[in-house]
């Protein structure tokens, strides 16, 4: 038996590849930034601009891809599994609507936040490897801690299995609810911009771009502050544990930096939500019409 072909003949099989794809555009668009965004969130003091000349000229350019190998490895199965599990639970929340239609705006949200709260147990063991890997500086790597596979060994083997999945409660109180609003708003901003398009399914390039760009600062905005808790949560080693908890991580950030800390990066996080959630959608759209037209894909010129 020929396993792809009939795996992509099925509509699971082109949701699960169109979302590996989109995956992949996402993270080699905006891995920068994001190791950005996490040094801002683990400092207490130094700007965007700071950060990433001293990683630049002092670390090298490499450092701003530092742990990029984890999330790649990675990004293709959790992300089609991510738009696979979307399109099943979007259509099981809302099961009055056709197969032939698109589903609802309420099937959509609560299909997200579904989605959300279950790729949290992927992606939180990946998250807490890349987030210490990004925060490394070249003259703290050891051979135990270099690479993903060797940092991961010496957290399971030093941690254990609680070590692996720490900060994965506040991991899934982050992505639930965002990734709600993440498909809610592309959704209802790809129809804004095409009226139609969600049941044609054709749009513009520009339409993915923009819908995709939207939505995925939409979602950061939503749940910001929890991710600056996840990254202070799964920065922590057991040499060097400062918080107990999501809620003393809360308290402790405020009282020592005031409540501007958690939205700190959130400029960068925003520049690069536009552009690795834009070029994510339009991934995943394309690759989708590429299976399901046979090779051809019918969009309109503009917006």
């Amino acid at each position: 038996m020929d396993f792809w072909p009939e795996f992509l003949a099925s509509s699971s099989g082109r949701e699960f590849v169109a979302g590996g794809f989109g995956g992949i555009a996402g993270i080699v668009s905006g891995y920068p930034l994001d190791t950005l965004r996490i040094r801002l969130q683990n400092s207490k003091n130094g700007s965007a601009s700071t950060i990433f000349r001293h990683m630049v000229f002092k670390e090298g350019p490499t450092s701003l891809y530092r742990g990029m190998a984890a999330p790649l490895a990675s990004v293709t199965f959790q992300n089609a599994m991510v738009f696979q599990t979307y399109a099943v639970l979007s259509r099981a929340f809302d099961s009055s609507v056709s197969l032939k239609d698109p589903p609802s705006y309420k099937g959509v949200a609560l299909g997200g936040t579904g989605t959300g709260a279950l790729q949290s147990l992927l992606l939180s063991p990946v998250e807490l490897i890349k987030i210490r890997l990004q925060l490394q500086n070249a003259n703290q790597m050891t051979e135990s801690t270099k690479g993903p596979i060797r940092l991961a060994e010496n957290i399971w083997r030093k941690e254990g299995l609680r070590g692996i999945y720490r900060g994965l409660g506040v991991t899934m109180i982050r992505d639930g609810p965002s990734h709600g609003l993440y498909f809610w708003t592309y959704e209802y901003m790809r129809e804004r911009f095409h009226p139609g398009c969600r049941k044609s399914g054709e749009e513009s390039l520009h339409t993915m771009l923009v819908a995709g760009g939207l939505a995925g600062v939409a979602s950061w905005i939503s749940c910001y502050p929890f991710d600056v808790v996840k990254t202070r949560l799964q920065s922590q080693t057991p040499s060097s544990l400062k918080y107990k908890g999501i809620i003393d991580c809360f308290k402790k950030s405020v009282h020592e930096e005031g409540y501007s800390v958690l939205w700190r990066g959130l400029g960068t996080t925003v520049t690069r939500a536009f552009l690795v959630n834009g070029a994510i959608f339009s991934a995943y759209e394309v690759t989708l019409r590429l299976f399901f037209n046979n090779g051809t894909i019918h969009m309109k010129e503009t917006i």
